[in-house]
């Protein structure tokens, strides 16, 4: 599996060890992914996504999952993420439909 945010998409990042010699090797920066189920308000159940922890932060600070993913762009987003962001855009304009 990618070590790769579904949601932000970030990834790994490349780097060196430079050590106190000078000498470079090169290393890798693993993003710190968690598997988490967030609740998505529109479809009204737990969604399980593999994502870092500042796009835990970040879907927080926007007002939870689907506001994040409404404005979102998707070359960002994953493919299974792409599909949620339309599940709920779908949801929630039934949602609209039926209150109208």
């Amino acid at each position: 599996m990618a070590r790769r945010c579904s949601v932000t998409g970030k990834g790994t990042q490349f780097g060196n060890n430079v050590s106190h010699a000078n000498n470079k090797t090169r290393r890798r920066f693993q993003p710190n992914l968690q598997e988490t189920a967030l609740l998505s308000d529109a479809l009204g159940q737990m969604v399980r996504l593999r994502i870092s922890t500042n796009a835990i932060r970040s879907i927080e600070h926007k007002g939870g999952l689907d506001a994040f993913l409404l404005d979102a762009k998707d070359d960002v987003l994953s493919l299974e993420a792409r599909r949620l962001k339309r599940r709920i855009a779908k949801a929630q304009d039934k949602q609209q439909a039926v209150a109208a």
